[in-house]
C-alpha cells in the first residue's frame, strides 16, 4: 500500500513545454507569496526543479533540430 500513496504524490511528466512552463511560473509565484507552509514550499521546489530540467531538455531537443540554410547546404543551428 506505500507503493498506492507514493504514487498518487508522485507528480506526472507535463504533457507539453507550455504545460510545464504555466505550472512552473504557477509554483513560483505561490512560493514567493510567503503564504505556503514549510513542506508544501519544499514540494513545490522540487516539482518546480523538476519542471525546469524538463523545460531546459525540450529546448534542448528543439536546438538540435533547428538548421539553417548556409550557402544551399545545411548547417547546425548555433546561437552566435
Amino acid at each position: 500500500m506505500p507503493k498506492a500513496s507514493a504514487a498518487k504524490t508522485t507528480p506526472s511528466e507535463p504533457s507539453s513545454y507550455e504545460a510545464a512552463l504555466e505550472e512552473l511560473e504557477q509554483l513560483i509565484a505561490r512560493i514567493e507569496s510567503g503564504q505556503l507552509p514549510l513542506d508544501q514550499m519544499l514540494s513545490g521546489y522540487q516539482r518546480a526543479a523538476t519542471l525546469l530540467a524538463y523545460c531546459r531538455k525540450q529546448l534542448d531537443a528543439v536546438q538540435d533540430q533547428i538548421q539553417l540554410l548556409d550557402e544551399g547546404t545545411l548547417q547546425p543551428w548555433s546561437q552566435e
